[in-house]
């Protein structure tokens, strides 16, 4: 099989696609996009990912078609790369939705409202108590919606899924959140089971031989979080 081609940095959307392409056991070839230094927006990364965003990923030999394939979005690519190895996702029927609406519950609870509580409590030039609180509030209310689903499951939906692995990397910052995993007891239990997987390991000390600091210095703040149309 030709290796596939992630465009990744070491974010917690960049591990979802790590994780998943190291418990699959493909081959891949890792390109850094710092962005922190605008590599997100050369016109070769945006003809791949037109928002600007990572991960994106190009398979030059998808299943069904003779050209290759590139997608954006973390979810999207969790999706494909789950139907082409036909691993961590069913291939039909409810249990196949079940892990798709956990999916898409990270997609856009979990993650937006972490990422919004990681910036206004650590990246933004003035403290609005407003705004810590309500996404504090908000990442709480969301670890307590996992917590009562894990409350009789070992995974999220009973089976290591694409929903564990994308839900995964935004636990992992849970102080940062403002968050006590005490709190959560099963969502606690659930974390240290999935740190324990090996390919969870590996992707994380992959991740440390191409940024092994979380820092974001002001120059990256301003290309961060002063884009505009």
């Amino acid at each position: 099989m030709p290796s596939l081609d992630l465009y990744y940095w070491t974010t917690p959307n960049g591990h979802k696609i790590t994780i998943l392409l190291e418990e699959a056991g493909l081959p891949y070839n890792l390109h850094p996009i710092n962005i922190n230094k605008g590599e997100q927006l050369t016109p070769e990364f945006l003809s791949i990912s037109p928002n600007n965003r990572i991960p994106a990923l190009v398979d030059p030999s998808p299943n069904d078609e003779d050209k290759s394939l590139s997608l954006f979005e973390s979810g999207a690519i969790l999706e494909y790369l789950a139907d082409k190895t036909g691993l961590f996702l069913p291939t039909s029927g409810a249990k196949r939705y079940n892990v798709l609406q956990w999916l898409y519950w990270q997609m856009g609870g979990l993650g937006p409202m972490a990422g919004q509580n990681h910036h206004f409590s650590h990246y933004a030039p003035e403290k609005i108590p407003y705004a810590v609180n309500r996404y504090v509030n908000e990442t709480s209310r969301l670890y307590s919606v996992l917590d009562k689903q894990l409350s009789e499951k070992l995974f999220i939906t009973g089976e290591y899924s694409i929903a564990d692995i994308a839900s995964y990397p935004w636990i992992r910052s849970y102080e940062k959140q403002g968050q006590n995993l005490d709190n959560f007891p099963n969502v606690k239990s659930w974390f240290e089971r999935i740190s324990a997987r090996p390919a969870v390991i590996k992707a994380y000390e992959k991740a440390e031989t191409i940024n092994s600091s979380a820092s974001v210095t002001e120059a990256g703040k301003a290309i961060l979080f002063g884009q505009k149309s």
